[in-house]
């Protein structure tokens, strides 16, 4: 019995979330998809959230058929002409059509026609980021701290750079900041990596150069992850801790900024990674994403819908990666095509979508080792 009631608690407590917000997430993506694709003319055969098996579906008055699969791994939008849901170019088939047919297939489009298409489904992500970071800033307004230091860590970066308590953080590298939280965002990406400082004190700015040292840090869940620090510290006095309230246009800005600083952050994660300053075991798969969103979810719906915003980044960045199969790998083909004049070859293509698979198979299996690594070490 305490076996069945720990699995349904598994089930509620991690996998419901975790299928609620993938799923949202993926309709939006194939949303904005299939709304470009239909703009421009293009038949749609399929809509589905989910892999394999149809659960459950419906045939709409244009033939489109709308699905829920058994797999909730992501989704596709299969149009016509496509020879599987990766939007691959079924030739044989494509070679059989006139060509009023050919002209509503993804392939047969017009070159822009098919990347807005192609591109409209990670735009549909950010846009749904924006949405949800807008509203929550909207209602719930902005979590402020002056970038005043309170304390300086012994034997840390800023001690050794002679930063003091009460200084106030102006600049980084020349650039303005206005948060603490804009000083914490900007130095945790670059760990190993010199930074100038430029702080005031007395009337006077003092432009101060150090290098954040790479600290292993966890959540409140225990979960580790490596990030840059000067070693300073604010608090309630000298931040003046306070929320701000902000307009819906101020809002969108905000959540557009919010979005904007996840995909920097990735950039500069991915950055770091390639030239050894961070640990490739801090990519993540399913398993991470299931266990994100359980602990989430026990922080409440606020706690859940920022994450689902979060993920909606990193699946539209995700999708942009230049890997054929991925919307990137379209997008690449079509820029080699705008290149050459021509479409690039049927053969060329077969052997790109393989490689593209490959490479995504790969990545997905060394997340999901990472993930595993993680929670059973």
């Amino acid at each position: 019995m305490d076996h069945i009631t720990a699995f349904f608690g598994f089930l509620v407590g991690y996998i419901l979330p975790y299928v609620i917000v993938l799923s949202l997430l993926v309709f939006v993506h194939e949303l904005g998809h299939y709304l470009a694709g239909r703009l421009s003319g293009i038949r749609v055969l399929a809509f589905s959230v989910g892999f394999g098996p149809e659960l459950v579906g419906f045939t709409d008055g244009h033939g489109t058929r709308w699905k829920i699969s058994a797999i909730p791994l992501g989704g596709y939008v299969r149009f016509f002409g496509d020879a599987d849901a990766s939007s691959r170019p079924d030739g044989g088939e494509l070679e059989e059509l006139t060509p009023e047919d050919r002209a509503r297939t993804l392939a047969g489009a017009k070159l822009w026609k098919r990347a807005v298409t192609v591109a409209a489904g990670p735009i549909a992500n950010f846009v749904l980021a924006i949405a949800i970071f807008a509203v929550l800033f909207g209602t719930m307004g902005k979590p402020v701290a002056d970038p005043v230091v309170a304390e300086v860590k012994a034997d840390s970066a800023a001690a050794e750079a002679g930063v003091q308590p009460g200084d106030v953080l102006v600049a980084l590298d020349g650039e303005a900041v206005q948060t603490f939280d804009d000083v914490v965002r900007y130095i945790s990406m670059r760990p190993e990596i010199a930074v100038v400082v430029t702080v005031r004190r007395n009337g006077g700015e003092l432009a101060l150069n150090m290098t954040p040292r790479r600290v292993e840090t966890s959540d409140r869940f225990g979960n580790k992850m490596e990030v840059g620090q000067i070693g300073i510290v604010t608090n309630q006095q000298s931040g003046n801790f306070r929320i701000v309230e902000l307009t819906p246009l101020q809002a969108v800005g905000e959540g557009a900024r919010q979005t904007w600083h996840i995909v920097t952050g990735t950039v500069d994660y991915l950055s770091n990674l390639i030239a050894g300053r961070m640990n490739a075991d801090q990519l993540g798969g399913p398993v991470r994403v299931v266990q994100a969103s359980g602990q989430m979810a026990t922080l409440g719906v606020v706690a859940l819908v920022n994450l689902a915003a979060v993920l909606s980044v990193s699946l539209g960045l995700l999708n942009l990666m230049p890997i054929p199969v991925l919307d990137g790998g379209h997008l690449l083909l079509y820029a080699l095509e705008a290149l050459r004049g021509k479409p690039v070859g049927p053969n060329a293509q077969e052997i790109a979508f393989r490689i593209g698979l490959a490479m995504i198979v790969s990545l997905m299996v060394f997340a999901t080792w990472n993930d595993i690594s993680r929670l059973i070490g």
